[in-house]
Parts: C-alpha cells; sequence; structure tokens
C-alpha cells in the first residue's frame, strides 16, 4: 500500500473511521432556498462519499437560520422542519460507508443576508470601518453582487453588541441545533469557532474589546466558546464527538489571534468536551492577498506548523488542512505530526481522491489548478462550480456514455485542455478515439499558462496521462484538413483547435520587437516560427538550438531556464490585460523585467476568478508593474509606446512590446464539416473564448450531444 497512514482507521470518540481523509467544510450555494437539504446537495456530498472519504464535514449552517447566514443558499438547523432532509442526506452518505458531521455554526459579523434583511450583526463589540482593495478591480455585474451588502436603507451593517441575554440565547440555539444533528443521524458535530464567525469574533482580540467576563484574558475570550461546547455536550450525551474547528493564526489584523491563543483556546476546548481539533487559520478578507492566506491558502502546507504544535500541546486528534499535498499528509501522519488530512479544493476537483489513493492509483488523480474559480462563485452568491472538474454541480445529470451498439470511431482536432479533456470523455464512454495537434507537444494555450502559474501545468500532465491510460491515439505535429477528416470517415469529430489569435491593427505592430501572444508561445515552447524571424541571428541560433535539444518541450525545463536568459529586453509593454496579458505580467515580473501593462477595457483580467485576480493584480503592483486601465490610441515606437487614458498622453520606454489581444472564435473547419454531412462539434476557444474552465466546460456539454445525437 503506497500510503498506509492515509488509508488507516482512526477512531474519534466513540466513532471510527476508515481512512483519514477528511472533506472540510465548504461553502456550495447548494441548499435550498429555504435552508434545506435538496437533491443538489445531497447528490454532490454523496458523491464524495461514494469517492471513499472517511469523514465528510457538511458545509457551514446557521443555527439561527433564516438569520445568521453568510450566504443566500445556506443549510439551516433551527427546526426540525429540516429533519427529513438532513436524516436523508446521512443516510446517502452512510449508504456509501462513509461518517458525517454537521458543522453548526451562526456566522455574525459576517452574515450578510442579515445585512440584506436589515436584521443587526450580533457582534462582541462594534467593529471599526474596513475598506478593501479588492472592489475596485471587480466588474459591473460582479458589483452588481454586493449591492444588497449596503441593506435595504443602503446604510450598511448594522451592530448589536452582545448582551447576556443574546450570549444565552445563541448557546441554546447551538445546543438544540446539534441535538437536532444527533437526531438526524449525524455521526458527530463540528462547532464552527473560525474564519470570523461569532465565535471566532469573541476569541479575537482585535474584535473583542469586552471589558466584561467575555473580553480580556483568552480564558474570558474564549468563554462563551467553552459555554457553547459544555450546552452542547449536556445535549448530545458524553460519547456523541464533537469536533472544534480553530484559527491558528489571523493574517494581516493587527492584534488579531495568536498561535499562543490558538493553543490555549484547544486546551480549552479540550476540558470543555471537544474531542478534535480541525486547525485552519483567518485574515483580513478585506485584503484580495489575505484571502490567499487565509482561510485559503495559496502557500502549500501554510498551516502544518500549526497542527503539528497543537498536536503536540493538546491531547486530541488534530484535523489539518491548507493545501497539503497527499505525499506529505502521508509522511506527517505518519511521523505523528497530526492526525487526520482535511481535503477542500481537492476533493473538490475529484471526488473519487480517497479511493484512488488507497487502490494505489496516485497517477490518476485529477489535479487542483487552485484557479480559486470555487470560492470566487461563493464571493458572488453564485452556486459552486470547478474549472477542471465539471461534474460539479451535475452530479444529478447522468453520466455520459455511448448507446451505440458498436464502439463508434471519433476524432478530436486539438490537443488543448478541451481537445484533450473531450477524448478522454469519449474514451471513457466506449468510443475509439483519435486525436490530432497540430504542434508538437500537447496542452495548447495551456502550455504558455502554465509557464506563468505553475498549477495550469498540472491539468496539461493529467490529461496526457488520462489519454494514454484510455488507449487514446495521439498524432501530434499533424495538422489536417477537412478532406483528411472525411476520409478517415469517422462517427463524429470535435473541433477543438483554439481560437485564431492575430494581433489587431495597432500603429507599429509589425516591427521586429514587437510579438503577438502566438509569436512569444513559439519562442518560449516551440512551434510557431514567426517570432524567431524577428530575432537577431544570434538569438535565433541560441533559441533553435533548444529547440533541437529538446529543451522547449518539458515546461519545468523552460520555466527554469527562462529564469536565466530570455529573447526579450530589460523593459516589456504588454498591450492587453486581460487573461493572457496578465499572465504574461505575472511571468516576465517573476524574471526581473519592468512591465508595463496597457489594458484597453476597465478591468483587468475578468476572465479570471475574483480572488486569483485580486492576487495576480495585487502581487504585480507590489512588485513595481504598471496596469493602466482604458488605455487609447497606442503607438508602437522603436523605443516607446504612446497611448492615451481620457485626454492625457502618456509614453514609456520600451525594449520590447507583446501584443496580448486578437483572440477570436475559429470555426472555419468545423462549418466546412458540418456542410459536408459530418457529425461535428466544437469545444472550446474556437468556438468561443472560455479559456481553461470554459473549455473544459464546453467539453463535457459537446461530447454529451455528440453521443446523443
Amino acid at each position: 500500500m503506497a500510503h498506509p497512514a492515509l488509508s488507516s482507521p482512526l477512531t474519534l470518540g466513540s466513532l471510527t473511521l476508515k481512512n483519514r481523509f477528511v472533506m472540510a467544510a465548504m461553502g456550495s450555494n447548494f441548499a435550498e432556498s429555504d435552508g434545506r437539504c435538496g437533491e443538489q446537495l445531497k447528490a454532490y456530498y454523496e458523491a464524495r462519499a461514494a469517492g471513499g472519504c472517511g469523514l465528510i464535514i457538511l458545509e457551514t449552517t446557521s443555527i439561527a437560520y433564516p438569520a445568521a447566514c453568510s450566504m443566500p443558499n445556506m443549510v439551516g438547523l433551527s427546526s426540525d422542519d429540516f429533519l427529513p432532509d438532513l436524516t436523508d442526506l446521512v443516510n446517502r452518505v452512510h449508504a456509501h460507508g462513509g461518517k458525517i458531521a454537521a458543522q453548526v455554526n451562526h456566522s455574525g459579523k459576517v452574515s450578510q443576508e442579515d445585512v440584506a434583511a436589515g436584521r443587526p450583526l450580533l457582534v462582541p463589540s462594534t467593529p471599526g470601518k474596513k475598506s478593501s482593495d479588492m472592489l475596485p478591480l471587480l466588474t459591473r455585474e460582479e458589483l452588481g453582487n454586493f449591492i444588497k451588502m449596503a441593506g435595504p436603507d443602503g446604510r450598511g451593517p448594522q451592530y448589536q453588541e452582545m448582551t447576556q441575554a443574546d450570549i444565552d440565547t445563541v448557546i441554546e440555539q447551538f445546543a438544540n441545533a446539534a441535538e437536532r444533528c444527533q437526531r438526524a443521524g449525524f455521526d458527530a458535530i463540528e462547532l464552527h469557532a473560525g474564519h470570523g464567525y461569532i465565535l471566532s469574533s469573541f476569541l479575537s482580540p482585535a474584535v473583542n474589546k469586552r471589558s466584561d467576563r467575555y473580553g480580556g484574558s483568552v480564558a474570558n475570550r474564549a468563554r462563551f466558546m467553552v459555554e457553547v461546547i459544555t450546552a452542547i455536550r449536556a445535549a448530545v450525551g458524553e460519547q456523541f464527538p464533537i469536533i472544534v474547528r480553530l484559527d491558528a493564526y489571523e493574517y494581516r489584523i493587527a492584534g488579531g489571534i495568536s498561535v499562543d491563543d490558538f493553543i490555549a483556546a484547544g486546551k480549552l476546548a479540550a476540558a470543555a468536551g471537544a474531542c478534535a481539533i480541525d486547525v485552519s487559520a483567518y485574515s483580513n478578507t478585506g485584503s484580495g492577498q489575505g484571502f490567499t492566506e487565509a482561510p485559503i491558502a495559496h502557500i502549500e502546507g501554510s498551516y502544518r506548523q500549526f497542527a503539528a504544535r497543537a498536536k503536540r500541546e493538546i491531547k486530541l486528534p488534530i484535523i489539518a488542512v491548507g493545501r497539503i499535498e497527499i505525499d506529505t499528509a502521508e509522511r506527517d501522519i505518519a511521523a505523528g505530526r497530526y492526525d487526520l488530512l482535511g481535503l477542500g479544493r481537492k476533493i473538490i476537483a475529484d471526488e473519487q481522491l480517497p479511493n484512488k489513493i488507497v487502490e494505489g492509483r496516485h497517477s490518476e488523480l485529477r489535479p487542483c489548478i487552485y484557479c480559486y474559480i470555487c470560492v470566487s462563485q461563493i464571493f458572488v452568491n453564485a452556486p459552486l462550480c470547478c474549472a477542471v472538474n465539471t461534474a460539479v454541480g451535475r452530479e444529478r445529470e447522468p453520466v455520459i456514455a455511448s448507446t451505440a451498439s458498436h464502439a463508434p470511431s471519433m476524432v478530436v482536432v486539438g490537443g488543448g485542455p478541451g481537445g484533450m479533456e473531450s477524448a478522454r470523455l469519449l474514451a471513457e464512454a466506449g468510443c475509439q478515439v483519435t486525436l490530432y495537434e497540430k504542434e508538437p507537444q500537447l496542452g495548447g494555450t495551456a502550455r504558455i499558462a502554465a509557464l506563468a502559474y505553475e498549477p495550469n501545468g498540472r491539468l496539461i500532465d493529467y490529461l496526457a496521462a488520462e489519454l494514454k491510460r484510455l488507449n487514446v491515439v495521439v498524432h501530434t505535429n499533424s495538422a489536417v484538413t477537412s478532406e483528411q477528416l472525411a476520409a478517415l470517415q469517422p462517427d463524429g469529430v470535435v473541433v477543438a483547435c483554439g481560437a485564431d489569435r492575430s494581433a489587431p491593427a495597432i500603429s507599429g505592430k509589425d516591427q521586429h520587437h514587437v510579438f503577438d501572444g502566438e509569436e512569444m508561445r513559439g519562442l518560449l515552447l516551440g512551434g510557431d516560427d514567426r517570432g524567431l524571424k524577428k530575432l537577431s541571428p544570434l538569438y535565433r541560433l541560441m533559441v533553435r538550438s533548444a529547440q533541437a535539444l529538446g529543451l522547449l518541450r518539458p515546461i519545468g525545463l523552460v520555466r527554469l531556464f527562462s529564469k536565466l536568459w530570455m529573447p526579450l529586453g530589460h523593459r516589456v509593454v504588454i498591450v492587453g490585460g486581460g487573461l493572457v496579458g496578465v499572465e504574461l505580467a505575472e511571468f516576465l515580473v517573476e524574471r526581473g523585467r519592468k512591465v508595463t501593462v496597457l489594458n484597453l477595457d476597465a478591468t483587468l483580467s475578468p476572465e479570471l476568478s475574483i480572488v486569483r485576480r485580486a492576487k495576480v493584480i495585487l502581487d504585480l503592483r507590489e512588485h513595481g508593474c504598471e496596469l493602466h486601465n482604458l488605455c487609447e490610441n497606442i503607438e508602437i515606437g522603436r523605443h516607446q509606446v504612446h497611448y492615451q487614458i481620457g485626454e492625457a498622453s502618456h509614453s514609456v520606454a520600451v525594449d520590447n512590446v507583446i501584443v496580448a489581444l486578437g483572440a477570436n472564435p475559429n470555426t472555419g473547419l468545423a462549418d466546412t464539416l458540418a456542410a459536408s454531412g459530418t457529425r461535428v462539434v466544437t469545444v472550446g476557444d474556437c468556438g468561443g473564448i472560455g479559456y481553461i474552465d470554459g473549455a473544459m466546460l464546453t467539453a463535457r456539454q459537446q461530447v454529451q450531444a455528440l453521443l446523443a445525437s
């Protein structure tokens, strides 16, 4: 067994788990509008139970529903009216041998639905006003989702400092909700005492400024949490497991929770009756970069040291979270640094992750690419989705399968993510699949994206490995015509040849120091050689030598070598502030270039998810990258680029210019095939610009349509 520690059982109080995989609680917005667990939510969790997860922790709930909700479609625990659906959810998880805990919570100062309804937010102390550096980065449509945060009177959140009566009421609500979960058949409850919610507001010295017995010392600030645990223990008995989720540290919050505070609170929770500690963290979520520090970790293994200290000092089983890789968790659990691995984005990306690890199929894991589209959906009150796993939110839809009596012959044109995913799905459905890619390597434009952002490369590697496992015939360096395809007489064709990418008419764009996106990709990764012709003889020789030696094939090697040398000068202007332009800027800034981005639109990179967009843009600014919106009348000179913003004229010194504009749908091949009577569908950017998430989703939709026709 490759991962014996992760595959081993563990006992939490009276509860025995079959393995060490825990699905961490994550908001989905899949609940019904009345707080019930409907079919979509049940199917989502049932899929993770079928995937072999030892313990599922239900997403955050409201003990005071419809009050105390942080999102519009949130699970309610405040009434027995919720019991039938809660019980059905539990039974579905149990049917697959899994265990499930309900996370009981009160959203406190982040109860946005209370703001929208005009109800005051319960807080230990009235907070000061906060600003957000994310709001200026949002599109007009995204900003529209935040309007309700002004409340019905437009005055914004109204706060109510909790009295003893308020505290007593909330304690009773927690106890009642926990007892209700026990009656529904849940195997445990998790008390959420982190992430800015009501209990963590009392625990945080930055928020809790009370002078009564609930403020001041750690013991006083933890008193509310301890009284809740005590009340829950009295309601559910001594054997029912209570897990407590705590913040080990508060980032970017002056005077926030320290690690010492966390350890002290954890010991108090244990003494009150907790049976395990779930170690998380929090940050100033008004900062775009802060959100990717906590509670969503961008840096691998961000909270491992917190979990290890908790394991040493708090005599309870410890759940560790925070972008921990599987092999790292195996070593840590075997060494006794913590006991359970909390899975968030990884188990969204692949619901079968636990089964694949336990069964030794680690190579088949669908990777999370940490694009943040999942959590960004919650920002705009939309249902959860996943860029790489299009089954998320669609678990109730029939599994794609061929209805033909024989194995249909299918051809896929294009080896980017959309084409590879189409080929994978067709092969899974029982088709004989052949894929043609004109470039030397698979990956399409995702390869250049992988240079800028390494996790994108994991998706390319996964899809390529899946094609090999499923015996898809792959031809690289193979451009095909409509005549060649017609001669093959396939049962269907998927055209995923990518967009038509050519720079629009910009004054000076044809000079030798100016490259468009395809030329830049050819320089860095091989293929398109138009950019080579613009280089000096020496530079041309160096790039051709690297190509001949195969040094431009592995993305990791290119990422490494490009830090040492690239055929670009120090000062680079990127014309275009969409996803391609911003990710190119990220790539070049990391390689010491002085970059200026001239964006023609009002918003930078709207194609990126909100959280990833905020981090990239704010990081770029911190590293000296200049980003300008609404640029007009751009003129490229040999040593300067001139542009206007409004009535003001500007210029910037330049060595090279990259024009990251001009991606348009490319349906010519598909149209020709359709006209000849071939069953054909388009996937990805050739039909409409959608990038990785759009390519993966259209692959699912169009393959389903092709198989059904």
